[in-house]
């Protein structure tokens, strides 16, 4: 018999399956249902109905986005290159098509699409479906982005981002546009393009509120948080919401009333509180403590998907796990601040935790994506 002696050569790591990350996001949405029944038990017993309601809807919406999550995970995810375009369309479809007579409108917005019982909103998709686009176009980009193709590309998220400020939304507009710089980030733009982008960027923004473009109440939502104290009656409501929210949260002390109790949850002084203001809700009822243990379970969850685009092997995984890191995390900081009277008052959800279908899938099917990212680094 004759060995022969094969050269060395460098260990690739292999990928692995981050059961943590899914079974922290899990963690995460068992937590959402708690909060979310705990804040509309009461209020729907006061209209007669069941006090479960949220909390069955709730169920099934995280079942469903369990599902979506082990699904994907278990797929490649180098798949994305072959369906990011016809993602890109049929999100911009959806997105025309909410603003027609098709869509739903609810308090003077118009993102919602009506299925029997259920609401379907776009422009949750639509950040999922902006970062699988760039990341398939930066992996297409090998030598790098040019100015070029930074133009190409701001007209790839400028164009749904300006339909969904139509609606208005204007929350998840200021998301995809955080998500957007670090996409490039990730994808290796030189510092000094990224730093003349977020001046173009800030410019645009003041051209657009000094100009007129943004209504009065867009205006108002974004600088409530800097006139707490203000008289001025177009800005009261959102500085109830703040305060009420800021009331409940601080009620709660450092231990939190406990579960299921707090007077600001049971009688329903918190507007919303099940969806745009459900840390509230925590805060309460398990206080400083517990509200400080929610946020580190998101940390968690958030530096597991920082480092599999870290870890990644290429530009596609490194870029989709960056950009779906920056979802989430802005996401949590957005909504918590909020509450606490020092982020502009948004619709913007608190991931896994606020009542939702769209957000729930959403956030789950993220997460699925960066599991496969993470499990195949090594492939």
């Amino acid at each position: 018999m004759v060995l022969i002696d094969r050269p060395a050569g460098p260990t690739r790591r292999k990928g692995e399956s981050d059961w943590s990350l899914a079974l922290a996001a899990v963690v995460a949405a068992f937590l959402g249902v708690i909060f979310i029944y705990t804040a509309t038990r009461t209020g729907l017993a006061v209209q007669g109905l069941s006090g479960t309601y949220f909390l069955k809807r709730q169920l099934v919406f995280d079942l469903l986005g369990i599902g979506v999550m082990l699904t994907l995970w278990r797929l490649d995810y180098r798949r994305i290159e072959q369906i990011a375009t016809p993602l890109y369309v049929i999100m911009i479809v959806m997105l025309l098509a909410v603003l027609s007579p098709v869509g739903s409108n609810a308090l003077g917005a118009q993102r919602w699409f009506t299925v029997g019982p259920l609401q379907v909103q776009p422009s949750e998709f639509a950040v999922l479906a902006i970062i699988f686009a760039i990341a398939t176009y930066c992996q297409r980009r090998p030598e790098g982005l040019t100015l070029r193709d930074v133009s190409r590309l701001l007209v790839m998220a400028g164009f749904p981002m300006l339909l969904i400020l139509v609606q208005p939304d204007l929350g998840t507009v200021i998301v995809m546009t955080v998500v957007f710089i670090v996409l490039l980030a990730a994808a290796g733009l030189p510092a000094r393009l990224l730093i003349w982008l977020i001046l173009a960027i800030v410019l645009i923004v003041v051209i657009a509120i000094e100009g007129g473009f943004l209504s009065s109440y867009q205006i108002h939502r974004l600088t409530s948080f800097l006139n707490q104290n203000s008289n001025n009656p177009a800005l009261q409501q959102f500085i109830y919401n703040v305060n009420q929210a800021k009331t409940a949260i601080g009620s709660g002390g450092v231990l939190g009333s406990g579960i299921g109790h707090g007077t600001a949850t049971n009688l329903g002084y918190v507007p919303e509180q099940q969806t745009d203001f459900i840390f509230t809700a925590v805060g309460e009822q398990v206080g400083f403590v517990g509200s400080a243990l929610v946020l580190a379970l998101m940390g968690f969850i958030g530096f597991r998907m920082m480092r599999a685009a870290v870890l990644a092997k290429d530009a596609l995984g490194r870029v989709t796990a960056a950009g779906i890191f920056t979802f989430l995390a802005f996401s949590v900081f957005q909504n918590a601040g909020m509450t606490m009277g020092v982020m502009p008052v948004t619709g913007i959800p608190f991931p896994f935790f606020s009542y939702g279908g769209s957000s729930t899938l959403v956030f789950f099917a993220a997460t699925g994506v960066v599991l496969s990212i993470e499990a195949r680094r090594g492939a």
